[in-house]
């Protein structure tokens, strides 16, 4: 694995033809994967433009693009997205639609669209006690996830889009939060795109807020304060939210 610097979180072509570059000779390992995630781990999102770019650069040379795609419910309702689902299933070679971050109990839905990745690919699961021998229970939560109609089936009763509905909520909770933290003058530590926050708190105001809220310390910025992590999700309520909203505004 070769990682490489990000910009916002996301991967560029130029760290892409960095990494490239370095590794050309027989003495190094031969990059044949680019790995990126949406939403990243700052909870930025890449652009139709940006995956585009990253998908012409990998048939160019010959690499295979996979998508993580553990918050791609957060990252298809954002505000500022402009990719769509059949985007990225056009663009990608393999990724994954994240289900546990997104409502469902467990499991991850995987798309191959490289032909060539597909052959002999349910061996390769069998081989790797990936073959579950009762996974319709995993299949079932994404038919539900993207059922677009109500179900005839007595037995059953489906939410239309409830995976993008679960994401918009995500990031509403999320955008309500950096309105009052804004309005309170913090600054953030990664741009605000999704249902990941990253605000710049005073260290003391951190201690007082960990007596009540759960958070993550993701950097320190000086001797005074730190960049604190926030994430919201389909279960979080209105109510918790403004208790948190309460704390800063009290």
């Amino acid at each position: 694995m070769i990682a490489m610097p990000a910009v916002d979180g996301k991967l560029t072509i130029a760290a892409i033809m960095d990494a490239l570059n370095n590794h050309s000779g027989e003495h190094m390992v031969q990059p044949k994967m680019v790995y990126i995630s949406d939403t990243t781990e700052l909870g930025t999102i890449y652009t139709k433009a940006e995956l585009t770019a990253i998908h012409d650069l990998c048939s160019e040379k010959d690499l295979i693009l996979f998508l993580d795609g553990a918050r791609m419910g957060s990252a298809l309702t954002c505000k500022t997205n402009d990719l769509k689902l059949k985007d990225i299933a056009q663009l990608v070679d393999v990724f994954y639609i994240g289900g546990t971050k997104n409502g469902a109990l467990l499991g991850e839905a995987l798309v191959i669209g490289k032909k060539e990745l597909k052959e002999d690919f349910r061996y390769l699961m069998k081989q790797r006690g990936a073959m579950m021998a009762k996974g319709f229970v995993i299949g079932i939560q994404f038919e539900a996830l993207f059922m677009t109609r109500k179900s005839a089936n007595q037995f059953n009763t489906y939410q239309d889009n409830l995976y993008y509905e679960l994401g918009y909520h995500a990031n509403a909770m999320a955008e309500k939060i950096a309105e009052v933290l804004q309005r309170c003058g913090y600054s953030f530590y990664a741009p605000i795109c999704s249902n990941q926050l990253f605000p710049i708190l005073p260290n003391d105001v951190i201690d007082r807020l960990a007596v009540d809220f759960k958070f993550m310390v993701q950097a320190k910025i000086d001797e005074k304060q730190s960049a604190i992590r926030f994430v919201t999700s389909w279960a979080t309520t209105e109510e918790n939210v403004e208790k948190l909203i309460e704390f800063f505004i009290k």
